[in-house]
């Protein structure tokens, strides 16, 4: 979150009378909450932009109280990467570049001290966030990677939703 976006999201809870909300910049590998302080948490795919999810999980289990709930909504793979897209800023921005398998994102998950750790939902993923995207349009120029490729990888790619307790 940028500061403008807290100024927003303030405004919002303000006009909309959420008196039980706060907002708070932070960084999601240290979030700037105190031990045992947070009845739920809720991410929109945010923690496949951070290059530790370890950490970013172990601090949600820090912050929640005991009881307190975790849902994400997040990209996995079925498949691994290609390097052309793993190094590329569009797939990177799409969620995808730091995409976890499934398996390997629910061991994250539990290994952080979570348990009931469950798929909620899954769907497909939008092809054409990649495809329509400039920057792998480019990349895809340059590494020779046409668009068939790019679709079998993007077929590997589901969006989920997991729950979670402390």
């Amino acid at each position: 979150m940028t500061p403008d976006m807290l100024e927003k999201a303030r405004a919002n809870a303000k006009r909309g009378g959420y008196s039980n909300v706060e907002f708070r910049l932070g960084e999601i590998e240290n979030l700037p909450v105190a031990d045992d302080h947070v009845d739920a948490i809720i991410s929109n795919c945010a923690i496949n932009l951070s290059p530790d999810k370890e950490r970013v999980f172990r601090e949600a289990y820090r912050v929640l109280k005991t009881g307190g709930r975790l849902m994400v909504s997040d990209v996995v793979l079925e498949k691994d990467i290609p390097p052309c897209l793993k190094e590329s800023i569009g797939a990177h921005t799409a969620c995808v570049a730091g995409a976890e398998r499934e398996g390997d994102y629910i061991k994250i998950i539990t290994s952080a001290g979570f348990k009931d750790a469950r798929i909620a939902d899954k769907s497909s993923f939008n092809i054409a966030s990649l495809l329509d995207d400039p920057d792998i349009q480019r990349t895809m120029k340059e590494r020779f990677v046409d668009a068939e490729k790019v679709a079998e990888f993007a077929s590997g790619v589901t969006n989920i939703k997991v729950s979670a307790v402390k």
